[in-house]
């Protein structure tokens, strides 16, 4: 798809999202290993591949605050060079009703801290599925995940969320 394509499809969704009158959110989750799997290359490089399912508690603004955050994804990752991940987010609201979003990102390592390095993980997320109340709910945005430990991740996903069903 060409970038004009893609322009202009964001410029319609854009339009129909700002005419049903979009509500900007912000949700923080740090979420931590509730399963893992890896596949380590055996070529020498440390490049692998880890399927994970990650949980935690969302909190910020819009209907997603308060909600279970349960991550499912495949991260192909080559220390030293960086990361690309995709998979889905699934948030559970307390009356059972659920959404889905999908995510993709791209993790560049820079300097850190002590010579340290660090990644920049940086992507993006739709909602592609809903229950319930959730049912009609569309949006897309920008996630930002930082590492405050080996094993916790903070989500921080900006964007725009509509309920369709809303005229």
């Amino acid at each position: 798809m060409s970038t004009w394509s893609r322009m202009a499809g964001v410029t319609v969704l854009c339009t129909v999202a700002s005419a049903l009158q979009a509500a900007p959110v912000r949700i923080e989750a740090l979420i931590t290993p509730k399963a893992e799997s890896r596949l380590e290359f055996a070529d020498g490089t440390k490049h692998y591949v880890l399927a994970t399912q990650r949980e935690g508690k969302a909190s910020g603004t819009g209907p997603l605050a308060g909600a279970s955050m349960l991550e499912w994804g495949l991260h192909d990752v080559l220390p030293g060079t960086g990361a690309t991940g995709n998979g889905y987010l699934v948030f559970s609201a307390s009356d059972g009703d659920l959404v889905y979003l999908k995510y993709q990102f791209r993790a560049v390592p820079v300097p850190g801290a002590e010579g340290k390095p660090r990644n920049l993980i940086n992507g993006l997320w739709e909602v592609v599925g809903g229950t319930g109340k959730f049912k009609a709910l569309r949006g897309s945005g920008v996630v930002r995940i930082n590492a405050p430990s080996d094993k916790e991740r903070l989500w921080v996903l900006e964007g725009d969320l509509v309920d369709a069903a809303e005229k």
